[in-house]
């Protein structure tokens, strides 16, 4: 069964993470055992405190949920070594009705070429021309003819080749065989068999017949085979001893590989127009074939969001994966789906408050880590409960799982917001948590650093004023913003480039050289996003 995977937003924070595996892990104990949490981007240095406190790992970090050949129910065939029988291969290909061809491999599994109906047709009709039989290991012709050697010349010989001579009558001299580079078939004839191993041909083979002692004796080195099969049969069947290495198609031939997206190989298809395409995996092993039906009816990947809703901060290729759920207690945004879904929004200051209730409404308590790391990022998202998206639910929801954990809320705040951000890069910092929005066609990014010492931070400005002129230049952003939080002032200091007085119009205050100090501003989500919101309609 494929995953369904849990994730929050683009450059995740604390909430964001544990939300994902916090959720993942109530439905997979309720018997839901696909669910899989996963991350977008970096796990900041916050969140790994917090999983590295708790004893978890960060979860599976995913790219994209665009639909690739992975996601498609293409065929598995056998693969064939070239070594392999052409009536060995035509075997398969007829129990194969669905597909046109299979793959032939080399022995390390990587891909030779493939093997069609046509080119054992084509093969066949080749050999009807040319009564030639090419080089061919003696064990295939065994196989093929279901044959036994009868002689020591046979035991010495490992190849099989010459021009096929159906053993007539003797009387008519111009049809009977007379090089020694042949290969003569014949039945209960023994003046034909006689004649056979006194010129030494390559090799006799003795269709629905005894071989006497005394023709057995004879010295040749021609190696004599015997098979049930009768003469007319047994001349259609030795050609198909032909390894398939040497009849199939190698060159020019189009592959796709498991991560190739689906749109792209449709483009592909459409020019190429094969019956059959080889898949490859990521060590070049060929995993299957593709054909057009396949392409029909994909299988779309599984995503349940949480903490955010709006395709901006989601997961590239979203708009081809199917949404199942959506947990999360920010305004709604613009992501769309084709079908109804369960939707929990609900306005509180953390993510994992919503899904301490679930827990709870399914009647199951977390374990004592999964609660203590639920309870941390409660608070980290609610900046100690101080943000003004706290409620009393979040409070109550971080007092029970800090029961739960037997941790205490304050030595957990003081242990998350005392992380060293000193060794940090100023894109580090930046991009920690960091959010795109567009708003009545502007755009903008938020980033938000929370810490206990914002004047320290200030110190940094010119790195971060460069940092985000070079992003405006690069993404054309309307304005960028540096949330410095600070959990002691219980305020924020802004940094911004941009329009100076947008930022007067929004937030009442005169800024100063690109930085402003708004008291009581701790929430990117209630309390700067909706003015700006407001002041551009």
């Amino acid at each position: 069964m494929d995953p369904i995977y849990v994730t929050g937003h683009r450059n995740p924070d604390t909430d964001s993470i544990v939300a994902a595996m916090a959720y993942a892990a109530l439905r997979n104990a309720l018997g839901d055992r696909e669910y899989e949490a996963a991350c977008l981007g970096h796990v900041s240095d916050e969140t790994n405190i917090v999983l590295k406190k708790f004893g978890f790992q960060p979860p599976k970090r995913i790219t994209s949920m665009f639909t690739q050949v992975r996601d498609l129910d293409f065929d598995t065939p056998p693969c064939l070594s070239t070594a392999v029988t052409v009536g060995r291969a035509w075997e398969i290909l007829q129990q194969q009705k669905n597909i046109s061809a299979i793959p032939v491999t080399k022995e390390d599994g990587t891909l030779y070429g493939m093997l069609s109906r046509e080119n054992v047709a084509s093969y066949n009709m080749e050999r009807i021309s040319s009564a030639v039989l090419e080089p061919v290991p003696l064990f295939n012709v065994l196989s093929v003819l279901e044959g036994k050697i009868l002689n020591a010349a046979g035991e010495n010989t490992d190849t099989i080749s010459g021009e096929l001579s159906v053993a007539l009558p003797q009387q008519r001299e111009n049809l009977l065989f007379n090089k020694k580079d042949s290969i003569v078939l014949c039945g209960h004839q023994p003046d034909m068999i006689r004649r056979a191993l006194e010129m030494h041909v390559k090799c006799l083979v003795l269709c629905q017949a005894e071989l006497s002692e005394e023709l057995r004796e004879l010295p040749t080195t021609t190696c004599i085979i015997s098979t049930p099969y009768d003469a007319y049969r047994a001349a259609r069947l030795i050609f198909q001893s032909a390894p398939v290495g040497r009849i199939c198609r190698t060159e020019e031939l189009v592959c796709f590989h498991m991560e190739d997206r689906l749109d792209e190989v449709k483009e592909q298809v459409l020019k190429f127009r094969e019956h059959c395409y080889p898949i490859l995996d990521e060590n070049e092993k060929v995993a299957g074939v593709l054909t057009r039906y396949h392409l029909l009816r994909p299988r779309r990947k599984r995503v349940v969001l949480v903490d955010h809703n709006e395709a901006a901060q989601s997961v590239p290729g979203l708009d081809e994966a199917e949404i199942l759920e959506i947990i999360d207690h920010h305004r709604l945004a613009d992501i769309q789906t084709t079908n109804p879904i369960y939707v929990r929004n609900e306005p509180v200051g953390s993510t994992n408050t919503i899904i301490a209730s679930m827990f709870q409404d399914k009647g199951l308590m977390p374990s004592d880590k999964m609660a203590g790391m639920m309870a941390a990022a409660i608070i980290s998202d609610t900046v100690m409960f101080k943000s003004p998206t706290c409620t009393e639910r979040d409070i109550r929801a971080a007092e029970r799982m800090a029961r739960i954990a037997n941790v205490s809320l304050e030595e957990l705040g003081k242990e998350i917001f005392s992380a060293s951000l000193e060794n940090r890069t100023v894109d580090e910092l930046f991009y920690a948590d960091y959010k795109e929005f567009h708003i009545a066609g502007y755009d903008l990014a938020v980033a938000q650093v929370t810490c206990v010492d914002s004047p320290k931070m200030l110190e940094r400005k010119d790195e971060f004023l460069n940092l985000m002129r070079k992003a405006m230049e690069k993404d054309r952003y309307s304005m960028m913003i540096l949330m410095l939080t600070d959990v002691l002032l219980e305020g924020t200091q802004l940094i911004y480039m941009g329009d100076d007085e947008i930022i007067h119009q929004a937030f009442g205050l005169t800024p100063k050289d690109n930085t402003l100090f708004l008291p009581g501003v701790m929430s990117r989500k209630k309390q700067v996003i909706p003015m700006l919101s407001a002041l551009w309609g």
